[in-house]
């Protein structure tokens, strides 16, 4: 008979392999990226952080001791443990070395986001600690594979898929008339190779996509706690809605973290007839660790009152924790969908005068829009925290009769240019092209263009990407102290 209980051990090893990966990818960012960010001399340093804020609030294992090279050792640690786990060695023992090392993963990155300020202030990261957690409890190969974390996750990725759904129906009307696939493609954070495609498509099929989403997000999660075959199926369409995006777009492991778990929607005699498996017969679970499952449960459940209550509330949050933990947390994404694409250029030169009629050189970011010949790469599921958050930028930015209105500069931005002006290594790292390779520059400016597509016959006669128009400059021409007189 079809149950919910005729095994899971397939799904198992795949949720635990693809999370280890998800989490490698994850580390080797942090490793990347974050000193350069958060570390000691970085744009937002955590030491500053720390001060402000308590371990209640933030718990973290850098309330011990931070520097760069500590950092340095806590994500190569994330790594090791991370490749332990998807060549399977944190399976092939008992159940204290498999869950031991699920947690310390969980634990290492958790210290991480708590301290990542807006650098890592996205759905994705809690997504990755709360699936993490509960990973830690889907137990070793040599176990019988419990129903209790499979359900949990099966419940994340309900939230997952409906706070997504309820958000876009209750917000901007684009999804509503079903009009917001014209722009997005074209306003999306980081466009990938493909993007440009997907934008010329016809109006109709960009409809019939809304519709789609709306289906999957909106009213196939429920299937997933259906009779088997109705689950897998429910699995199977939201993750083949996930490639969808994963081949339009760069949202770093947003999309394949979603596809894994949309794994725990099939059971082994659905992959049976799928793949062929060969997985060792376990043995019989331990009392105590039924007895933890069973806590395990109940703990969700608790934890799920205020998310469920969102997903009713007219005022629906999206992306919120409600504990510092990152567990059970509240889902979902573009609720607005930009219209337009305004870009932030930002360019220096050597020049000591007449800056007007000074020669400027572009900045290029690892994937955000800036030169219009390049193709717009591919760099999900790798996460390219600075590129994101320039994106951010425009929102806060006020149009009016050509001109721009700037209410604030975002303290992380305006350390940013800074570093620029220093010529710090860390930092031109987190850039594609530095045009002042010998020396830093003189001045720094930062320019607001509007960004749009080129159409296919200017495409084809330029070789271009994009057009862009000048607006007005968002930052005018800024100068080290010391420099100035040069």
């Amino acid at each position: 008979m079809d149950t919910y209980f005729d095994g899971f051990r397939i799904a198992r090893l795949l949720l635990q392999r693809s999370l280890a990966g998800i989490y490698l990818v994850a580390f080797i960012a942090a490793l990347n990226q974050f000193p350069a960010l958060l570390g000691e001399n970085g744009l937002l340093p955590v030491a500053d952080f720390i001060k402000h804020s308590p371990f209640k609030a933030s718990p973290n294992i850098f309330y011990l001791h931070y520097s760069d090279q500590f950092l340095m050792l806590i994500a190569a640690a994330g790594i090791v443990l991370s490749l332990s786990a998807l060549f399977g060695i944190s399976e092939s023992g008992s159940w204290w070395l498999s869950t031991g090392i699920w947690f310390f993963l969980w634990v290492l990155y958790l210290s991480i986001v708590n301290v990542g300020q807006t650098f890592y202030s996205f759905g994705w990261e809690t997504m990755l600690l709360e699936a993490g957690f509960f990973a830690a409890f889907l137990g070793p190969s040599r176990f019988q594979a419990s129903v209790i974390p499979i359900l949990i996750l099966r419940w994340m990725l309900f939230r997952v898929e409906l706070g997504a759904g309820l958000i876009k129906l209750r917000s901007d009307p684009c999804w509503r008339d079903l009009t917001c696939l014209f722009y997005h493609y074209e306003t999306q954070p980081l466009p990938n190779p493909l993007s440009w495609y997907f934008h010329y498509l016809p109006k109709f099929l960009h409809a019939i996509s809304v519709l789609f989403s709306h289906f999957v997000q909106v009213i196939v999660p429920f299937g997933l706690f259906g009779p088997q075959k109705i689950a897998a199926i429910s699995g199977g369409l939201i993750i083949f809605h996930q490639f969808l995006l994963i081949i339009s777009g760069n949202y770093s492991w947003l999309n394949w973290l979603t596809v894994v778990l949309g794994l725990s929607a099939f059971s082994d005699s659905i992959f049976g007839k799928l793949i062929r498996f060969n997985v060792a017969t376990p043995i019989a679970r331990p009392q105590f660790y039924n007895a933890l499952l069973c806590g395990l449960a109940a703990f969700t459940v608790i934890l799920s009152i205020l998310p469920v209550s969102n997903l009713f509330s007219r005022r629906q949050m999206m992306n919120y924790s409600y504990n510092p933990l990152r567990l059970v947390n509240t889902y979902g994404a573009f609720g607005s969908m930009t219209k337009e694409r305004y870009e932030i250029v930002i360019e220096g030169t050597d020049a000591s005068g007449m800056l007007a009629q000074a020669e400027w050189k572009e900045y290029g970011f690892m994937a955000k829009p800036g030169d219009v010949r390049r193709l717009p790469p591919q760099i999900a599921p790798y996460h390219l925290r600075l590129d994101w958050l320039m994106w951010f930028l425009p929102f806060s930015v006020t149009i009016a009769d050509n001109h721009i209105i700037v209410p604030g500069y975002e303290l992380w931005f305006m350390r940013f240019i800074q570093k620029l002006l220093q010529g710090d290594k860390k930092t031109l790292k987190l850039l594609r092209i530095n045009p002042f390779p010998g020396q830093p520059p003189r001045f720094i400016r930062a320019r607001f263009y509007r960004y749009r597509y080129t159409d296919p016959g200017e495409r084809k006669n330029t070789g271009n990407w994009w057009r862009r128009d000048f607006v007005d400059d968002y930052l005018s021409p800024v100068a080290l102290p010391e420099r100035t007189g040069d």
